[in-house]
């Protein structure tokens, strides 16, 4: 039997500088393994070698993917075993956590074998990659002041009781009997993340499993994180399960509501992670018609062009310097991997690969 797989990312570069989600990833597991050590050391590849094959066995795996390098991750879960391997650099971690196992690949760099002014270069690296993520942070903060803007036309033309009565339909669908002596347990993720790539999500995967889905449309400023909200808050009160899903841009906002015990999610299905209903189960809320007044398109076409021009350049912008940091982290991982004996890393990793192959808790 083969167990699910789910991609997600619980670390953003947002116009609010790095959000981490790590603590609520990681709640309610039984281990946390955090492999140590400089950029180089190739833990992303290791965490994934270490979890490879064992879905093929059942297991439920999620992997939490790097904003900076997609296609890498820093957490991998084995949800049934109720452990994770983490990447300790891109993962901080409590060294007072009694689940915490840690394993330091720093004694597989030769030092001998590092350049001589290595130490001087990968300051002045790290000090570029710093920048970078700041110029991009603050051109993020930037394209959000600027969509504050576009939020306030539909803002001004919102009938808050036609919204009131869209929480009260899907309160009385979906939320209508609470759990019996029960508490809710919620997480707080991301499902998508603003990348050097551009905006990547996992939307599909992560709704692939569910009987319904909820597709809100809409502009901006019509309402649909200040529904998702309402229904979190109802939903965590009545002792539903929750899966609470961050804005990748502004973690302040809510994109998606997963209610594992419903079978259902509820996503913002607008740009950047705009999709359309391709099941006969998949639902349309759309909140411009639903609860903004007719014509506000109309009349603002031309401020509204204005600035989607100026947003849309904004995040060009910060996507560049993304870009930046990612080329910059590459050289810093460099830097160190050659002097890298990759011999006793996996000297290193021989307990751990016994446990995850012959599920035998390492010493």
């Amino acid at each position: 039997m083969t167990g699910t797989e789910r991609h997600y990312f619980a670390r953003g570069n947002t116009a609010r500088g790095e959000v981490v989600q790590y603590e609520s990833a990681l709640r309610d597991l039984s281990r946390i393994y955090v492999l140590q050590g400089p950029p180089g050391t190739a833990k992303p590849t290791l965490i994934r070698s270490l979890a490879a094959g064992i879905r093929n066995e059942g297991e439920d795996v999620e992997w939490f993917h790097s904003p900076l390098h997609p296609d890498d991750v820093d957490i991998v879960i084995l949800r049934n075993s109720g452990i994770a391997i983490v990447d300790g650099t891109a993962c901080p971690y409590s060294a007072q956590d009694t689940r915490t196992i840690a394993i330091d690949l720093t004694p597989a760099v030769d030092s001998r074998l590092l350049p001589a002014n290595y130490e001087e270069t990968a300051e002045v690296l790290n000090k570029k990659l710093s920048d970078a993520y700041s110029s991009a942070y603050a051109c993020f903060a930037d394209a959000l002041r600027i969509h504050d803007e576009w939020e306030a036309p539909y803002i001004e033309n919102l009938d808050f009781q036609k919204s009131d009565e869209v929480a009260r339909e899907f309160s009385e669908s979906w939320l209508a009997s609470p759990m019996e002596n029960k508490q809710a347990a919620v997480r707080h993720l991301f499902f998508g993340a603003a990348t050097p790539l551009g905006a990547i999500d996992h939307i599909q995967n992560l709704t692939s499993g569910l009987n319904t889905r909820i597709f809100i449309k809409g502009r901006p400023g019509s309402g649909k994180s200040t529904l998702l909200k309402r229904l979190a808050a109802e939903a965590e009160s009545k002792g539903y399960d929750l899966d609470v899903f961050h804005c990748g841009f502004d973690p302040n906002s809510l994109d998606m509501l997963i209610f594992p015990e419903l079978g259902l999610a509820v996503f913002d299905s607008t740009a950047p992670h705009e999709y359309f209903p391709d099941r006969t189960s998949d639902r349309i809320l759309d909140m411009y018609e639903r609860v903004i007044k007719p014509g506000v398109d109309e009349r603002y076409a031309e401020q509204l062009a204005d600035i989607k021009s100026r947003y849309a350049q904004k995040m060009k912008e910060a996507t560049s310097y993304l870009g930046e940091a990612r080329d910059v982290h590459f050289k810093i991982r460099e830097l160190y991997r050659t002097a890298v004996d990759f011999s006793v890393v996996d000297r290193s990793l021989s307990g751990l690969r016994n446990e995850f192959v012959n599920k035998t808790p390492t010493a």
